[in-house]
C-alpha cells in the first residue's frame, strides 16, 4: 500500500502530461489545414468518399480539411508522398488493400511496406460482385464454375477483366481462377469504366469487381448481369444486392468472402496522442447519420467503429492474407 501512495504522484503527473500533449497537438492542428489524400483522381468513388468525410472531419477536428488528390502507381504515389511528409498527423491518407498492401508486391517503384502505416479508423466498404458480359451462358456461380472448366479443358479460357496488374480486382480473379481449378485470362484495362463498357460489348466474359450503385443501372438496362456477389454465406452485404446469391452458397465455391473497405490511415511514427485526437474524431463523423446516409447512396456500407487496438489487429489480419493469397497465385512485381 505504501509503494502504491508513492507511486499516485507518478501516475497522475503522467496522466496530466498525455493529456497535454493531446491538447497541445490539436491546439497547434488547428491553426492550419490538414490534408486528406485521395490517391486517385477526382470525381470516383475514393474522391466521392473523402468529400463526404472532410466537413464533418473539419469540424470534429476544429480545423480546415483540405481533400488533395494524387493518382498513379495504383494509388501508391499519394501514399509515397505522405511518407514524405512529417509525422504529424496533419497528412491523412485515404486507403484500401489496393494501395497499401498489393501495390507494394506488385510494382518495383513502391518504395514501402505495409506496415509503414497505421490505420485509425475505417469508414466503409464497398460490396464486390461477379460481373458477366449479358451473353455468357451462365445465370449463377455453379453455371460459371462448369462453363470455366470446360472452356479451360479446350482450350478457350474464358476472360476476366480488371484495372490492371496488381490489382485488387485482378488479385481476385487470379485467385478465383486458382479456386475453382480453371484457367482463366487476365484482360488488364486502365478503369472501371472502359470495363463496364467491354462487359456490355460482349468483349469481355467477367470481371470480380466493386458493385456501387452504378452497376443496378447497367444490370436493369441489360449491358450486363451479376452472377453472384461475394458476401460471406448466409449474409447479405449490401441491400441493393440482396436479390442476389452470394458465391459462398453455391455447391462449385466456399471461402470467398471479399469487400474493398476503406480506411484511415497516418504514418506509423506519428504521436500517440495525435492518433488519439484523430481517432476520437473519425469515430465521431462514423457515428454521423448524415455521412451514413451520403455513404449508403454510393452503395458503400458504414463500416464498424474499431478502437485503435483492433484497427491494428485488422489491419495486420488483412495484410497476412492478402500476402498469402498474393504468394498462391505467384503475383510477381513488375
Amino acid at each position: 500500500m505504501t509503494s502504491l501512495l508513492r507511486r499516485i504522484p507518478t501516475l497522475v503527473a503522467t496522466l496530466m502530461a498525455s493529456l497535454c500533449l493531446a491538447t497541445g497537438a490539436l491546439a497547434q492542428s488547428a491553426a492550419k489545414p490538414m490534408n486528406l489524400m485521395v490517391p486517385y483522381p477526382a470525381g470516383g468513388l475514393s474522391d466521392v468518399i473523402a468529400r463526404i468525410v472532410n466537413q464533418p472531419l473539419g469540424k470534429a477536428l476544429g480545423q480546415q480539411v483540405i481533400v488533395e488528390n494524387l493518382g498513379g502507381v495504383s494509388g501508391a504515389l499519394g501514399a509515397m508522398k505522405v511518407l514524405g511528409a512529417p509525422s504529424d498527423g496533419q497528412y491523412l491518407f485515404q486507403g484500401s488493400p489496393n494501395e497499401l498492401i498489393l501495390a507494394p508486391l506488385a510494382s518495383n517503384a513502391v518504395k514501402f511496406k505495409s506496415e509503414d502505416f497505421r490505420l485509425v479508423q475505417m469508414i466503409g466498404v464497398s460490396p464486390i460482385a461477379i460481373l458477366a458480359r449479358p451473353g455468357l451462358p451462365a445465370k449463377n456461380v455453379d453455371e460459371l464454375v462448369a462453363l470455366a472448366r470446360k472452356a479451360a479443358a479446350d482450350n478457350k479460357p474464358l476472360t476476366y477483366a480488371s484495372v490492371g496488374i496488381g490489382s485488387f480486382y485482378h488479385v481476385l480473379g487470379e485467385h478465383f481462377s486458382q479456386t475453382i481449378g480453371a484457367k482463366m485470362t487476365h484482360i488488364p484495362y486502365k478503369g472501371i469504366a472502359p470495363i463496364f463498357q467491354d462487359l456490355g460489348g460482349e468483349m469481355v466474359d467477367i470481371s470480380i469487381i466493386v458493385s456501387g450503385a452504378q452497376v443496378g443501372g447497367l444490370v436493369d438496362s441489360g449491358r450486363l448481369k451479376i452472377i453472384g456477389t461475394l458476401a460471406p454465406a448466409g449474409k447479405v452485404e449490401a441491400p441493393f444486392l440482396k436479390q442476389y446469391p452470394s458465391v459462398n452458397d453455391s455447391k462449385s465455391v466456399k471461402d470467398f468472402a471479399f469487400n474493398i473497405w476503406t480506411g484511415y490511415f497516418v504514418k506509423k511514427d506519428t504521436p500517440e496522442p495525435v492518433v488519439q485526437a484523430l481517432h476520437k474524431a473519425l469515430s465521431t463523423v462514423l457515428a454521423d447519420p448524415a455521412v451514413h446516409t451520403q455513404l449508403e447512396q454510393q452503395a458503400v456500407m458504414p463500416a464498424k467503429p474499431l478502437s485503435l487496438a483492433d484497427a491494428s489487429s485488422e489491419y495486420a489480419a488483412q495484410t497476412a492474407r492478402f500476402r498469402a493469397i498474393a504468394k498462391a497465385i505467384k503475383l510477381e512485381a513488375q
